[in-house]
């Protein structure tokens, strides 16, 4: 496991660009012409203070809340007084939505709305009315904050 001190520092490179300990193993075999084992290739990353970049974990996908069985509408639309024009409104459902614990909709200071729940898990879900739409930051902040309001006022 002698490596030149250029030799090593290909190999910080290649960890620095994430790539995991196989492909540096590869990678040592293929340009190095040498052939180190799993294990070894694991204490060279060790003895030269090298972190491996942990893959990023999947963003996870809200899953689409199901309509109520009934025809008549289950969460009320939350009116916006005009004092509170451009502010971001939470409603609860008064039946919670089946698979949740509570749900409800959201309108955010651009008017743009969405359903939301708590699963039995306690995880937050947000399903946007158009696919794909984001609120800013500003307005994400707000909604935890008003959710937080809700909640304290329902005993969660």
């Amino acid at each position: 496991m002698n490596l030149t001190e250029a030799q090593q520092k290909t190999v910080t490179e290649w960890i620095a660009a994430g790539q995991k300990l196989a492909e540096v193993q590869t990678r040592i075999s293929s340009e190095f012409g040498l052939q180190l084992t799993y294990m070894e290739v694991r204490f060279l990353v060790d003895d030269l203070k090298l972190r491996l970049k942990d893959p990023e974990p999947p963003k996870p996908v809200a899953p689409p809340i199901p309509a109520p069985a009934t025809a008549a509408p289950v969460a009320e639309s939350p009116v916006l007084p005009e004092d509170t024009a451009g502010q971001v409104a939470v409603s609860v459902d008064k039946i919670a939505r089946p698979g949740t614990m509570v749900s409800g909709s959201v309108t955010f200071s651009d008017g743009a709305n969405a359903d939301w729940y708590l699963d039995q898990t306690g995880r937050l879900g947000v399903v946007p009315k158009v696919q794909g739409y984001k609120p800013t930051q500003a307005d994400a902040l707000q909604f935890q904050a008003a959710l937080e309001r809700e909640m304290s006022k329902m005993g969660f």
